[in-house]
């Protein structure tokens, strides 16, 4: 009885110290996430504090994006190979670092490299993040923990600009832009203090092989920074067509990329990137999903962003406030997903997809339908019905998508799952910003600039009114992809079930007890 109640006690003190450990991974990822967003809101304060160029401010945006996605691939491999509680510290600290430099930044020039190098630190803890998810839960627990790992990266999102729009406002227009990375110093050492002590420190699953594939991560660096580039660099504010040339260069790289990993599988060692896992279609198909939603999903709000403060002259702090319905919902919909993705699967998914699809249609409307004094309150509803279904998405299809990764290649996997949302993200920003200031742009040059403000209004509904159009199309295509998959999944359901109804049958005849088959069913159902 005692020696019992000792395994019950040990028990609860186990999973006590794998939740603490969670919790310290789902914070440092939901602060790099808000870097992504938040940073936004402060470039007019950075612009007049440091006398920056238009060109400089895009390059803070897009060289800690352009570093994110550099980082996750090799660092996802490194924390498979060696252990995952180090990078992840060392990704911390050089996150923490990198944040002070920034805060401290007296040129625009130092601002630049500094945020470059947040971006790196970023890239580097995200994949070490998801493969300690998968190393520490298995099963129903690991989708509980994927919902509340998706509950707190889309509050995450949706609250970067309102936390950013209120340190500006603390801080004041001059200055305030420092406070965004000051935020991340305490918070940092904090977190390296926590993650230090409980971070787990035993076998995680390591990979048999030993080889890092130096020349494929190189062969691959090259070839997301040539996919990434012409999009990042993409304002709205058009540009020489020649940087699409570097969508050739990302081509050239990425087939010699595919080349060299097969030759060097052939030759008996472990390629950066296990083609198998692409033959999962679990894996693929919820790499597709979420790279064409996080298309949509960020260019969406950087769209209600500026319609807000651009179209209807709201402060940053109060254009960031009508996304906090969508961060709630979206909360209380990962958390409830998370629960529900082992009994229900892909449905969910494409139920949440069908709800963001609803949502964001009244999002347009609400924008262009109603008088300006009421938009943000008929937004913020929108938004409401728009993060319920938002929350059915992501945490439920990592859980899908990584249900079938061995551990050992978790890190890895995750991190091509991060950088597909990073490219997504950078391919669907760049042409919903095109089209949204496209629009406003050619119908203010056609009034003549003096159509007063009802015809600025009218251009800017227009602009968000095409944008949002965009972005809802990306939406209905993940939504066939996971339809899609969700029937790929029944017909293999069901040809297991009739093989398996097949080999009861045989064992009927070979003189199996009926009630064992009944047994057997129960548990396959």
């Amino acid at each position: 009885m005692s020696e019992r109640t000792g395994e019950q006690v040990d028990g609860r003190t186990a999973d006590r110290q794998r939740w603490r450990a969670f919790g310290v991974c789902v914070a440092v990822a939901a602060l790099t996430i808000l870097d992504l967003s938040k940073v936004n809101v402060g470039l007019p304060s950075i612009e007049q504090s440091l006398h920056a160029t238009s060109s400089s401010l895009q390059l803070i945006v897009a060289g800690y994006a352009l570093a994110f996605g550099l980082a996750l691939v090799p660092a996802g491999r490194l924390g498979d190979l060696t252990n995952r509680r180090r990078l992840f510290v060392v990704g911390l600290v050089a996150f923490t670092v990198s944040s002070l430099l920034c805060a401290l930044a007296p040129t625009i020039e130092v601002l630049t490299i500094t945020r470059i190098l947040q971006g790196f630190a970023a890239g580097t803890q995200m994949p070490q993040v998801i493969g300690l998810v998968q190393q520490l839960f298995r099963g129903e627990e690991r989708g509980r923990a994927f919902g509340l790992f998706g509950a707190v990266i889309g509050v995450s999102t949706a609250l970067g600009p309102t936390i950013g729009g209120g340190l500006i406002a603390l801080g004041g227009e001059q200055d305030g832009w420092r406070l965004l990375f000051w935020m991340n110093v305490p918070l940092g050492v904090a977190a390296l203090v926590a993650a230090w002590r409980l971070l787990p420190r035993g076998d995680q699953g390591r990979a048999t092989d030993r080889e890092l594939d130096v020349v494929g991560i190189l062969l691959l660096g090259v070839a997301i920074v040539a996919l990434m580039l012409p999009f990042v660099t993409t304002s709205g504010g058009g540009g020489s067509a020649a940087r699409w040339l570097w969508l050739a260069v990302s081509a050239v790289f990425l087939v010699g990329f595919v080349l060299w990993e097969q030759g060097y599988k052939r030759r008996g060692k472990s390629p950066v990137v296990h083609f198998e896992l692409f033959r999962r279609s679990s894996y693929r198909n919820g790499l597709a999903i979420v790279a064409v939603y996080f298309a949509a999903l960020p260019a969406s709000f950087l769209m209600v962003t500026l319609y807000l403060q651009e179209g209807l002259g709201l402060a940053p702090v109060f254009a960031g406030m009508v996304s906090i319905p969508f961060a709630i919902t979206s909360a209380v919909g990962s958390y409830v997903g998370g629960r529900l993705v082992n009994r229900i699967g892909r449905a969910l998914v494409v139920a949440g997809l069908g709800a963001v699809v609803v949502g964001f249609v009244l999002l347009m409307l609400a924008a262009v339908l109603t008088p300006p004094e009421v938009t943000p309150w008929a937004m913020a509803g929108a938004f409401l019905v728009g993060g319920l279904g938002g929350g059915f998405v992501v945490s439920p299809n990592q859980t899908l998508t990584l249900a079938e990764v061995p551990v050992e290649q978790s890190g890895v996997a995750g991190s091509m799952q991060q950088l597909g949302q990073r490219v997504g993200t950078a391919i669907g920003t760049a042409v919903a910003t095109s089209i949204f200031y496209g629009i406003v742009r050619s119908e203010s040059a056609g009034s003549g600039g003096g159509a007063g403000a009802g015809g600025r209004l009218d251009a800017y509904h227009d602009a968000f009114r095409s944008g949002t159009t965009f972005t809802v199309s990306l939406i209905a295509v993940a939504l066939v992809l996971a339809v899609a998959d969700l029937v790929v999944r029944r017909r293999a359901a069901a040809r297991e079930g009739d093989r398996r109804a097949g080999d009861r049958g045989e064992g009927d005849r070979g003189g199996v007890p009926e009630g064992q088959h009944g047994a057997e069913a129960g548990r396959q159902d």
